[in-house]
């Protein structure tokens, strides 16, 4: 298996994943995913094997402490300076759930933020997930302000 980070080439295949892993209301497009890819290719970590996407996190740097529904949509909002990585999706093939996939790739997104001087890390999660990120050392800072997809989501910082 190998993580790498994305490039355009990639866009239909993170695309397909995307639409198999989030209901249509809560999924990013293959245009959003464009724009991202056209801006921060570097902030998409792809697992693959045998040359097929398995899973992948993407999200943009920014400045702003905490995850606004504006940025899933604005990709200028990224600033590769930013102290915080935000972390809009964590995706896996339904196939492939609950074998460490999503752990492999999240642990690579936390190192790298790491490794870039960044703050920490910030996503939003459905409750049934808080649990999960906790494991990386996500703590919960409660319901989040986000209506993406009229669902609750808590806000999950981890900082360094």
């Amino acid at each position: 298996m190998e993580i790498r980070t994305a490039t355009m080439a990639d866009l239909p295949r993170v695309a397909a994943v995307e639409a198999a892993c989030f209901p249509a209301a809560e999924a990013a497009t293959e245009a959003e995913f464009a724009a991202r890819l056209a801006v921060y290719p570097n902030h998409f970590w792809l697992l693959e094997q045998d040359g097929e996407l398995i899973s992948f996190i993407n999200g943009m740097v920014s400045d702003e402490p905490d995850l606004r529904d504006e940025m899933y949509a604005d990709a200028s909002l990224h600033n590769e300076a930013g102290a915080w990585q935000m972390i809009f999706g964590v995706n896996t093939m339904p196939q492939y759930r609950r074998q460490g996939m999503a752990a492999r790739v999240m642990e690579r997104v936390i190192a790298d933020a790491k490794a870039q001087g960044r703050k920490g890390c910030v996503l939003t999660c459905k409750d049934r997930l808080v649990h999960y990120y906790e494991t990386f050392g996500f703590r919960s800072e409660g319901v989040s302000e986000s209506t993406h997809g009229g669902v609750v989501w808590y806000a999950m910082r981890l900082t360094f």
